[in-house]
């Protein structure tokens, strides 16, 4: 299990009274098909914050990089009908990995997260025809491809590729800031 997830499960039990697997039984009993569904049902019903309730979700669900049997599958569910795209990601992390060898790589169902001692960013095949990159500056003012995401997003900020001509120094400029910003 990675570093960061054993983190927050032993902090779910020391803030909340509850361990992981209390959760589980609890969102299960609910009955919810969506993640969004018991995201809501946590942060409204239990006053979770949106890590806890996201983590829980996930593993409720199965559906974090640590109930997949293989990362590599997720990584191929993410670009399937959407191939055109995983150059993007290939070319990102391939950059990415360079900014240090404290970078935890850590694919979900729908995307990848970036972490060092937060998370930084995710890499997100979003649609067919749309790559996003989000991105954790808070306070950062939103600035030629940075846009400003939506409140109570992941991340604080996205950028959004169609191709991976996109791919530009200014992207890396802001991956890498939020690198040094987890750090």
């Amino acid at each position: 299990m990675e570093k960061a997830a054993q983190t927050m499960i032993d902090n779910l039990h020391k803030n909340t009274g509850k361990t992981l697997e209390q959760w589980i039984v609890i969102v299960r009993a609910q009955n919810f098909t969506k993640h969004g569904e018991i995201m809501k049902f946590l942060k409204e019903e239990h006053g979770h914050s949106h890590g806890f309730a996201n983590l829980i979700a996930h593993k409720a669900k199965g559906s974090d990089a640590g109930s997949a049997e293989n990362q590599d599958d997720l990584i191929i569910k993410q670009y399937k009908g959407k191939e055109h795209l995983k150059p993007i990601y290939e070319k990102l992390i391939s950059e990415i990995k360079g900014f240090g060898t404290d970078i935890e790589i850590a694919p979900k169902n729908k995307y990848v997260s970036l972490r060092r001692k937060k998370q930084f960013a995710l890499l997100n095949p979003a649609t067919k025809t749309r790559f996003e990159i989000g991105i954790n500056l808070k306070g950062q003012e939103p600035n030629g491809k940075l846009e400003a995401e939506k409140p109570n997003a992941m991340c604080s900020h996205k950028m959004k590729l169609e191709d991976i001509r996109d791919i530009d120094q200014e992207v890396f400029k802001w991956l890498k800031l939020a690198y040094q910003n987890a750090g």
